[in-house]
């Protein structure tokens, strides 16, 4: 079974991780919940805060051995606070060093350029972030999905359908192979 790690922190927007994560969960696929610290993260709905996700392990106990991609949802607040830990950076680094799928939408492609991974690629993000993205190197795109070698970005929650298909058929076509 593949499995795939969420990282998020309390202002995730709460769309971008439970949708996903149903969609992944809804074809076959095991999820984990990442964060900074244990307990229960609070989403953000739209205009206020909304629901909270368990937390199953912290990132200091994260091993990306044990994961075949990384998922990050978005949020204004969530990966603000995300990209100024160490630890998280790190992993995004090493799940882009062993070239297995990182997928961030929304606000979350700020993990991708505070872990210096854009460079020459093709992303996309919400809007405010693609000056961000086009200064660390990237090639931004406005369309629902920019899918480049290992790094699978969307723009917003209307996006979430396509991203999560471009997340399970990238993880189900690593399946065919190992078949």
């Amino acid at each position: 079974m593949k499995r795939v790690l969420i990282i998020a922190t309390d202002g995730f927007e709460q769309s971008e991780l439970m949708d996903p994560k149903s969609n992944l969960e809804n074809a076959g696929i095991d999820t984990t919940v990442a964060s900074i610290e244990d307990g229960e993260i609070k989403g953000w709905d739209e205009k206020d805060w909304g629901d909270s996700v368990s937390v199953d392990l912290t990132v200091d106990e994260v091993s990306v051995g044990d994961y075949d991609a990384l998922l990050l949802p978005g949020g204004q607040i969530n990966p603000d606070v995300l990209r100024m830990n160490d630890r998280v950076i790190e992993l995004v680094r090493e799940f882009n060093d062993a070239d297995k799928p990182i997928a961030a939408i929304c606000h979350a492609p700020w993990l991708l350029v505070e872990a210096d991974i854009v460079e020459d690629k093709t992303v996309t993000s919400w809007p405010s972030l693609r000056t961000d993205l086009e200064n660390a190197g990237g090639n931004v795109v406005d369309k629902e999905v920019a899918q480049d070698g290992n790094l699978i970005t969307s723009r917003n929650p209307d996006d979430i359908p396509a991203f999560s298909r471009a997340l399970i058929d990238c993880l189900q076509a690593d399946m065919a192979k190992a078949a």
